[in-house]
């Protein structure tokens, strides 16, 4: 990082496993509503339709939840990871924090407990078009480091076949961190958004969890399926406080 080269022998990954259709394997993401309005926080109802029409109502714990949710503009702006409430309908509603003007795409991540795909994960998604004057943010170049909440986060990313190695660490102060707290079972959570289709990876850290004693380094196993920038969204937890660090990634 910030750039990588040479043949690494990136994989094919079709539209539909990459998170960027609303259906798949007869699972189908339905919104309850088309329209999000800017400016202000708002529910976003959806159902998980499954392949015999109704609703999924049984999902398996994945990561501590039974359904990861995800939004991001189309500029790669805006980043919210969300675990929303599931009614007995089998109605989830993600409370969203306010949107700019532009185009989202909204993901769900889950894991069904019945049905053909049980055990399996699955990733769906959605476009929406908030109204209003949007100007889109260029995507920042790639950088090895960044800092939040004045902890720093320096990543190395080294290519392995049809996959990458990256590598974390977090420091403060010039010193490093080693009292991060578990988030949704691990050391850690990394999202990444390719420019331009906006496909999804998320992955955690293969660092084994031992109580509030992560970091600071911590390595993850990335499938990014296509070349070209990345942006990255790394959170971790310490003293209770979530933190999310981005990076934008160059993969060649």
């Amino acid at each position: 990082m910030p750039g990588m080269s040479g043949a690494l022998g990136l994989p094919d990954v079709p539209a539909n496993a990459r998170g960027l259709s609303a259906e798949r394997d007869g699972y189908r993401l339905d919104p309850k509503d088309t329209d999000l309005p800017a400016g202000r926080a708002v529910g976003y109802p959806f159902t998980v339709t499954g392949p015999d029409g109704a609703p999924v109502t049984d999902f398996a714990v994945h990561q501590t939840k039974k359904l990861h949710f995800y939004a991001i503009r189309s500029d790669l702006t805006g980043f919210q990871h969300l675990h929303p409430a599931m009614a007995a309908d089998g109605t989830w509603t993600a409370d969203l924090a306010a949107l700019t003007p532009g185009d989202w795409r909204l993901y769900t991540s889950f894991v069904p407990d019945t049905g053909p795909r049980k055990g399996s994960e699955l990733v769906l998604s959605r476009t929406v078009t908030v109204p209003g004057a949007a100007a889109a943010l260029p995507l920042p170049a790639p950088v090895g480091s960044t800092t939040v909440d004045g902890y720093t986060v320096t990543l190395r990313s080294e290519p392995m076949a049809g996959a990458h190695r990256l590598t974390a660490t977090v420091t403060r102060d010039g010193g490093p961190v080693t009292d991060l707290q578990p988030y949704l079972d691990s050391y850690a959570h990394l999202s990444a958004f390719h420019e331009g289709d906006q496909a999804l990876a998320h992955l955690h850290p293969t660092d084994t969890v031992d109580g509030d004693h992560g970091g600071p380094t911590l390595t993850f196993q990335a499938l990014l399926g296509e070349a070209g920038n990345w942006r990255l969204f790394l959170q971790f937890q310490t003293a209770g406080q979530l933190h999310t660090a981005e990076l934008t990634l160059n993969v060649t």
